[in-house]
């Protein structure tokens, strides 16, 4: 992602109605002046820089500038993506290597993923690709999927409750956008299969993996394992201690060991659950790619799932996430996960790729 100093003059009209017209003039580095107006001269921010004599006439605002990616940045309860409208290509207008640089919260915008809304596969009407800040690119994200619903409504001036079908890498996945604003999804049926999930952990129950016993660093964890389309590893504790403190983990430090575990050969999303309640679940996820975030749609579901499973909670919950709750629920009579929670767009702009 090029860099670019932008440089203002202003024109010359009182200080009420003072204007600047911008040209973005790539550099090394990015450089901010800022120009302060005094009554008898302009005077700049202690720094020099050589500008050329003939700038180009390029400002980053232009819609037809090329080597821009025009966005829209949307969080659900602080999971946030970079939402690019995609839908005139079958590729993905940044490549990985983009999107991560793209995710630096320091030199880039910032986000937890680059979502593409591209046009439908096999009959959905869209289609949604992501990748993460580290540039891989899971099969589906349960916050991403509100956003993407929140913005294909912006995008195409959709008003009031609406529902479409999105092609995703974990199958078809339908949101609803609901009069209030908040989006339901239908997150289809768990996976449980050891060898679906996948996890080469051998299953303890008729080749699912519930309550098990999994080895980390030294420690004996108990964990579940779902697929929601993407893999979980669900934990309620220890072998010595049953109830977590979620609050208390750290987070940064036993994540990585459950994602990169050696019975995990795709990775793994692992979630920390506490139980307040059997109607009242508390987690914090360690997302593969992405690390701690504040909110995990997907795991969420798992986590229902493998609190059911494990006979700690009912099918109906509301999971307490870092950035606040969902809504889960998980149906006897179709097996299927319904997801509902906010996703809010946060501001809009362009970046130089």
């Amino acid at each position: 992602m090029a860099a670019s100093t932008f440089l203002c003059r202003p024109s010359h009209r009182p200080l009420a109605s003072t204007h600047f017209r911008c040209c973005s003039v790539p550099s090394p580095q990015t450089k901010f002046v800022t120009f302060f107006r005094s009554r008898s001269r302009w005077a700049s921010a202690s720094m020099s820089i050589e500008v050329p004599m003939k700038a180009p006439k390029l400002s980053f605002l232009d819609p037809k500038e090329s080597g821009s990616l025009h966005f829209v940045k949307y969080h659900g309860l602080g999971n946030d993506f970079i939402l690019v409208d995609n839908r005139d290509s079958v590729e993905p207008k940044v490549t990985p290597e983009q999107a991560v640089k793209l995710c630096d919260r320091n030199f880039g915008v910032g986000a937890d993923g680059v979502i593409f809304a591209m046009p439908g596969t096999n009959g959905t009407d869209y289609t949604m690709r992501i990748f993460n800040s580290d540039g891989s690119e899971p099969e589906m994200c349960g916050n991403g999927v509100r956003c993407f619903a929140r913005f294909i409504a912006e995008i195409e001036n959709f008003h009031g409750k609406q529902s479409f079908t999105v092609h995703t890498g974990a199958g078809l996945i339908v949101p609803e956008i609901q009069n209030d604003g908040q989006v339901r999804v239908d997150m289809g049926q768990p996976v449980l299969s050891a060898a679906d999930i996948p996890t080469k952990l051998r299953g303890n129950k008729d080749g699912e993996v519930i309550g098990d016993e999994l080895l980390v660093d030294g420690v004996t964890w108990k964990v579940t394992c779902v697929s929601m389309g993407n893999p979980h590893c669900v934990t309620f504790g220890t072998k010595e201690q049953e109830g977590l403190l979620v609050d208390d983990l750290d987070l940064p430090s036993i994540g990585p060991k459950f994602e990169h575990h050696a019975m995990f050969p795709s990775r793994t999303n692992t979630e920390f659950v506490q139980v307040i309640s059997p109607s009242h679940l508390k987690m914090r996820v360690w997302e593969r790619g992405a690390g701690a975030t504040l909110a995990c749609g997907t795991g969420a579901c798992a986590v229902v799932v493998a609190a059911v499973l494990e006979g700690r909670s009912e099918r109906k919950c509301v999971v307490d996430l870092p950035g606040g709750p969902l809504e889960i629920e998980w149906r006897v009579e179709d097996n299927r996960i319904y997801m509902t929670g906010p996703a809010e767009a946060v501001f809009f702009g362009s970046a130089l790729l």
